[in-house]
């Protein structure tokens, strides 16, 4: 079994400025009245035009992301590939809705391919449906709308962005991620990556979509497309998570007075989760999986049954995948231990990733014991120098 205590393997890549940096971070985001004050003042500085960018270039995005671009970000992926681990570059500009937006997001995936081509070091692509698309389209597309004109017109450009960034893959041979969004519109990029799998997912499998297990739906839903999967003959690329969106979900079912698709108790959302990690395995040879899970047991569950199965720690068609910054102890030493492990590390200019980092840090502070558990990692490490 893996010893996901080795600290010292974990931080071996990390000065000691580093350290200091993340046990700083992590202290601030393990207070949710500190880290609330914190993310209140960036927003409010964000409206009046403080400029904030460069105390955040060096404290929280220093830590979570890449740098502003492909190139800067060479650095991190260099460093992380030294231990084996993958980088999973994310132009993370979000909350853009206009035309040059989209298409800096469509430039920004194609150069992120293009740099996969060829190099083990970039082992999936990832982007968001909402950084090539309005909101409110996929909404609309979601509730079976009507599209009017205006509409038609920006949902067809936007099925050409998507087929030029397919052609791009198919070319780069480099699987792509798609990550899961908001429950009122996942229906609609549900069904879409569906069509792209069936096309593109043969003799590779070059389409993965996201599930979300803090949704209670999802173990149902994964056992319709693995039905159908077999049944059609095409194979499923799936990126497993416990959701990002958790907080939203509850607020607007609030508001709008329906039953929220999430589970209220994240010892279902872990069950559902590990479940899903099960299913899979069970199905392997119709899916490939990147397991995205920041918890232990998750992680030591995927172990025990890849062993039970006789999967070699390598198998290609499974990973596991956490955020540049976190969950080092698992990262380093899975990577170890010789298993497929991916970093997402986060990418783009500083002003247009904060709405990213304000988010990360909302929902960070909102996971039970994740930060406590990061700080422990830390401090003990900083012992273990000092002593």
């Amino acid at each position: 079994m893996v010893d996901f205590t080795n600290i010292k393997r974990a931080f071996a890549d990390k000065s000691n400025t580093d350290l200091n940096r993340a046990y700083f971070l992590f202290k601030t985001i393990s207070s949710p009245r500190i880290s609330s004050l914190l993310t209140n003042l960036v927003k409010f500085a964000l409206i009046i035009r403080f400029p904030i960018t460069k105390i955040i270039k060096i404290t929280i995005y220093k830590h979570f992301c890449g740098g502003e671009t492909i190139i800067d970000s060479k650095k991190t992926i260099d460093k992380l590939w030294k231990s084996s681990i993958g980088t999973i570059l994310d132009y993370s500009a979000e909350g853009k809705e206009k035309e040059i937006d989209f298409n800096n997001v469509l430039n920004e995936t194609i150069q992120v391919i293009r740099a996969s081509r060829e190099n083990n070091k970039i082992p999936f692509v990832v982007f968001k449906f909402t950084g090539l698309i309005k909101f409110n389209i996929l909404e609309k597309l979601n509730n079976n709308t009507i599209l009017n004109d205006n509409d038609q017109v920006e949902y067809n450009a936007f099925k050409e962005k998507l087929n030029v960034i397919c052609k791009e893959t198919v070319l780069a041979k480099t699987p792509l991620l798609i990550d899961a969004e908001e429950s009122w519109i996942q229906d609609s990029i549900d069904r879409i990556i569906l069509d792209l799998m069936k096309k593109y997912n043969h003799d590779k499998i070059l389409i993965y979509n996201t599930l979300q297990f803090y949704r209670h739906d999802r173990i149902k839903y994964l056992n319709t497309i693995l039905k159908q999967s077999k049944e059609e003959n095409f194979k499923l690329g799936l990126k497993l998570v416990r959701g990002a969106y958790h907080q939203q979900e509850i607020e607007r079912a609030k508001q709008k007075n329906y039953l929220p698709p999430v589970h209220l108790k994240k010892e279902d959302t872990d069950k559902d989760f590990n479940e899903s990690i099960k299913i899979c395995l069970d199905n392997i040879d119709n899916i490939s999986i990147c397991a995205g899970t920041h918890n232990e047991e998750s992680s030591k569950i995927l172990i025990k049954l890849m062993k039970e199965r006789g999967l070699k720690n390598n198998d290609k068609r499974i990973y596991s995948s956490q955020l540049l910054g976190m969950s080092d102890n698992i990262s380093y030493n899975l990577s170890n231990e010789n298993f497929n492990v991916s970093k997402y590390v986060p990418y783009g200019p500083v002003k247009d990733v904060i709405p990213y980092l304000i988010r990360r840090a909302e929902e960070n502070t909102s996971i039970s014991g994740q930060m406590g558990r990061e700080l422990i990692n830390i401090i003990d490490e900083k012992k273990r120098r000092n002593s």
